[in-house]
């Protein structure tokens, strides 16, 4: 079956797609590698946090798993401006905080306000709501909030300083209690708070789910919301199910064997097991979907950080500092990485080689014509040979043009045998242009840590999620972004071409002819794909198994379900 093919059998799936009236009852179980590191969701920086809270937060709209439309969630409706700077968004009637607590628009405005926009700590979704513009004058990018009030109970005013395309969409972000905490910011003691050792019975949102236990590195059971707001066609109080249960395990292997078991009842599925599930799926009773490429992405990076730490002592040491900052390094980097290898010997033929910053699943926004960097030694050898960085004594390891031996660490998590596998294709490709990269297994949240916190890596290989809409990345490719893996925080842009991307991807934010956003997003993919700040690898496909137990459920696009009306149909 052909990518398009798939596509089109997707998109008729979400067109034929009605919901029907489900049971009450049961439980879904699945299981992840992924564990929280926090329980609040404000500050979490990594996707098993988020992840793990993603049951219990809703934010004013929601973006379609049908056909990533922007519906209503907490906002029953809204309405704007002509010229798009001032929103007025009107409040469901009866929604409440899981202890009972009225939800209003001074919830709303106590997010933005005191949490988003709060300068004693760094909400992660701050970068989405700093609406840059360059002042003409001075010539220099500056930051500008919006200002949101609430007009009464249930109606809040949002003004924007620009102009901004993606903001329904943005307005997905999660609303915070303002009762529960106003007292802890007021403190200063905010980011101590809701640590993943609280009690998970006082984390408190308005969604379908509140969590009932949580076992760390053993499992999550969330509890269905019987106050929940939302009901199906005939009246009936979602959600259908009574309970869900996330599982941790240790690796991707031990995640195959819980679905096999039966013990799960989906299971996102890794190229290398595809063959064998199609095998069994009729036997073991589950269904096997392919949903082409995925927005995700793994790739290669190198720390370019020249910051100092609180004691004054460098991230990273300069002489390394110098190679990964050499834009022709990176370059010559690029053309050892087997993709081909990638797809074939870690995704068994079920994936993409990538090669621009975002994904062909975003659509039009796609640029297929940025540079290329195939599988070429020669030409990588030809890149270093050019920058005098030769193998002078003949031990297989080159040094750079000041007798420097070019040997660095390269990390990734243990346990997530894509990335693994990745790493050692990545590694040997190395090894043959003479570079010596030590590779080392290491914990997800101690990756996490030096990424976000400490800053003393030298080369990484890890993952990025990625949305429809490529403004989903502003906290990645703008030089201010939390994940600007390279070199985060920028105070000021510290290349041209950064500054370059800043520039594209705030106009395009503000732009709302779609052609013109298009064209802004590709010509930042080529500036990002001719410096190579990542060294991109594979696009996985998408795939997905499914217990034949399951009611109210298709694959599309951009998901096989939303969690409030999937029932069982084995009650």
């Amino acid at each position: 079956m052909t990518t398009q093919e798939i596509v089109e059998g997707l998109r008729h799936n979400a067109a034929e797609f009605s919901y029907e009236i489900g049971a009450h009852g049961g439980t879904l179980t699945t299981a992840t590698i992924s564990k929280p590191l926090t329980f609040n969701l404000a500050l979490a920086v990594e996707g098993g946090s988020s992840g793990a809270l993603s049951y219990l937060f809703e934010g004013l709209t929601q973006t379609s798993w049908l056909d990533d439309a922007v519906e209503p969630l907490l906002a029953q409706s809204w309405e704007r401006s002509d010229d798009g700077l001032r929103w007025v968004f009107h409040l469901r009637d009866g929604v409440r905080w899981h202890d009972g607590t009225p939800f209003t628009a001074h919830d709303v405005e106590f997010t933005f306000n005191q949490v988003i926009y709060n300068d004693d700590f760094e909400a992660t979704s701050r970068t989405i709501f700093e609406f840059r513009h360059l002042n003409s004058e001075s010539g220099e990018w500056e930051q500008s909030p919006m200002t949101v009030t609430a007009l009464d109970d249930h109606t809040v005013e949002f003004v924007l300083p620009h102009p901004f395309a993606p903001f329904l969409r943005s307005m997905g972000t999660a609303i915070y209690p303002k009762h529960i905490l106003e007292g802890p910011i007021a403190a200063g003691t905010f980011e101590e708070f809701w640590t993943i050792d609280t009690d998970p019975i006082e984390i408190i949102g308005t969604g379908p789910f509140t969590i009932a236990e949580y076992a760390p590195g053993d499992r999550i059971v969330y509890q269905r919301n019987p106050d929940y707001w939302l009901t199906d066609d005939a009246g009936g109080r979602l959600p259908y199910l009574d309970r869900v249960v996330r599982l941790q395990v240790d690796d991707f292997a031990e995640q195959l064997e819980l679905f096999r078991d039966g013990v799960t009842d989906f299971h996102g599925v890794l190229g290398e097991e595809y063959t064998l599930l199609a095998s069994v799926a009729e036997d073991e009773d589950f269904a096997l979907h392919r949903r082409g490429p995925g927005f995700g992405t793994t790739f290669l990076v190198f720390n370019q950080n020249p910051g100092v730490d609180d004691a004054g002592e460098p991230y990273l040491d300069p002489v390394k500092l110098r190679w990964f900052q050499n834009v022709a390094f990176r370059q010559a980097v690029a053309h050892t990485v087997d993709k081909a290898g990638i797809v074939d010997g870690v995704l068994n033929g079920l994936g993409y080689p990538q090669w621009s910053s975002i994904s062909p699943a975003a659509g039009d926004f796609h640029n297929p014509e940025v540079r290329r960097y195939p599988y070429d030694l020669d030409r990588a050898n030809e890149i270093l040979d050019g920058l005098g960085w030769l193998d002078t004594d003949g031990n297989g390891i080159r040094e750079d043009d000041l007798g420097n031996p070019i040997s660095f660490k390269l990390v990734t998590s243990e346990g997530n045998s894509v990335r693994v596998g990745t790493t050692q294709i990545i590694q040997e490709g190395l090894a043959a242009l003479g570079l010596d990269a030590q590779v080392e297994l290491v914990d997800f949240g101690q990756m996490v840590s030096q990424l976000s916190f400490t800053f003393d890596w030298e080369a990484m290989v890890l993952g990025h999620g990625g949305g429809p809409d490529p403004y989903s990345g502003i906290g990645t490719w703008h030089s201010s972004g939390e994940y600007h893996e390279w070199y985060p925080h920028q105070p000021e842009p510290a290349t041209e071409w950064e500054a370059r991307v800043d520039e594209l991807y705030v106009a395009a934010s503000a732009e709302l002819d779609h052609d013109r956003r298009v064209r802004l997003y590709q010509e930042a993919q080529s500036v990002i794909a001719e410096n190579v700040p990542m060294v991109f690898t594979t696009l996985g496909e998408r795939l997905g198994a499914v217990r034949d137990v399951l009611g109210n459920y298709t694959p599309t696009l951009y998901g096989f379900w939303d969690l409030r009306y999937l029932y069982r149909t084995d009650l």
